[in-house]
């Protein structure tokens, strides 16, 4: 069911929670984001040229990124094939000598006299079982051949099966869950100025010695004739790097230059925008690199709120407490835009000193230009 607008005023401030039939949509209409909270992106592709030749150009990374249950049922048949494969070519070769009808006769496997023991042979040769009961003869070069074949295969799907295990046990995507962006963002005034600020932090206990912070405002827009088109803007943050011993806060300074800068707490519920913020860091255990990334929409920002604080000096350690690391709380902040509010501000001192620098330079230069004007009457008197 979807959550309705709900507007509570605290202290002069606005909060605007909003479902998901809003956005200057219709009443039923649902608003589709351009990334999930999760990072994952709802795009399909349809027809897409060659779309089976690229995966199996790149089958190993088609591999890495299938779902466990399915990487693992692929495995498990590549293994029963194998074996079935070879045993069948045993039981051939035994039955062309004729080892399944003669016992006499000195076979090409021994104790290979039927489908069931050529496939025991056949599965114990390629998991180098090696029982001992039923061993390879020199009576036929094929069957040699066969082993041979059977032993380089053998090495092959081991070596795929490992790599594949191991590459995707250290997925980056899995060392990007134990880093986390909060579940809103908030706008509030700092330094004098109105800033949106998100939350991240690093659930590990092994920290990310530093990383890099990006946002970016992505916009779809819907043209009249049908055409849909995607506007990508860089956000200016505060602090890009950082290091993550202990939760960090992510400013963007709503100033002259940003895209929010004209929007207030109702104009921004107005508006169709995703707000995309990544933090891309290398992992100290593995070296690998990584990415987390979430996005928020007008109806997870926060107006006039900011968050608690989760951080404790102690004796011999700093105390973290996660479990208000999604938590707010209000704060008195202006209820209009950062341009309206800068229009309506005072000016400051270095303002008015900036104003008056060139007044006073076009003074000392008239000051100077009749210093010069006196001196020349002077010469002119003594001459």
């Amino acid at each position: 069911m979807d959550q309705q607008q709900c507007i509570i005023d605290t202290h002069h401030i606005t909060t605007h929670t909003m479902g998901r039939g809003h956005l200057g949509r219709g009443e039923g209409e649902k608003r589709l984001r351009y990334m999930l909270k999760d990072g994952s992106c709802p795009v399909v592709f349809h027809q897409s040229p060659g779309q089976w030749s690229f995966f199996l150009a790149d089958i190993f990374t088609t591999l890495v990124e299938l779902r466990w249950r399915v990487m693992l049922l692929i495995f498990c048949l590549s293994y029963i094939l194998s074996w079935l494969f070879f045993s069948l070519l045993y039981f051939l070769i035994a039955y062309v000598h004729k080892d399944l009808e003669d016992h006499d006769t000195a076979p090409c496997v021994a104790n290979v006299r039927s489908f069931t023991s050529a496939f025991l042979y056949s599965m114990s040769t390629q998991a180098t079982i090696g029982y001992g009961f039923r061993v390879m003869t020199e009576n036929c070069m094929v069957a040699i051949v066969v082993v041979t074949i059977q032993a380089l295969m053998s090495c092959f799907i081991d070596t795929v099966v490992i790599g594949i295990t191991v590459a995707k046990m250290a997925c980056a995507s899995k060392r990007a869950q134990t880093v986390g962006f909060s579940s809103c963002a908030v706008v509030n005034a700092r330094d004098g100025a109105l800033c949106l600020v998100w939350r991240i932090a690093d659930f590990r206990r092994n920290h990310i010695l530093e990383g890099t912070a990006r946002a970016q405002l992505v916009r779809p827009m819907k043209h009249p004739s049908g055409m849909i088109s995607v506007t990508y803007q860089d956000l200016d943050i505060q602090s890009r790097h950082l290091i993550l011993a202990t939760p960090a806060s992510i400013v963007h300074k709503l100033e002259p230059g940003s895209p929010l800068y004209s929007l207030g707490p109702d104009s921004l519920t107005e508006e169709d925008f995703d707000l995309i913020v990544s933090f891309t860091y290398t992992g100290d255990s593995t070296g690998i690199l990584h990415q987390t990334r979430t996005s928020y929409t007008p109806a997870d920002i926060r107006w006039g709120q900011r968050f608690q604080d989760m951080v404790q000096v102690g004796r011999r350690h700093y105390k973290v407490d996660y479990a208000l690391f999604h938590q707010t709380t209000c704060v008195q902040t202006p209820v209009v835009s950062a341009q309206e509010s800068d229009r309506g501000r005072p000016p400051t001192t270095e303002s008015v000193v900036q104003s008056q620098q060139p007044f006073v330079r076009s003074s000392r230069k008239f000051r100077r230009s009749l210093a010069d004007v006196s001196k020349e009457v002077v010469q002119e008197a003594w001459l």
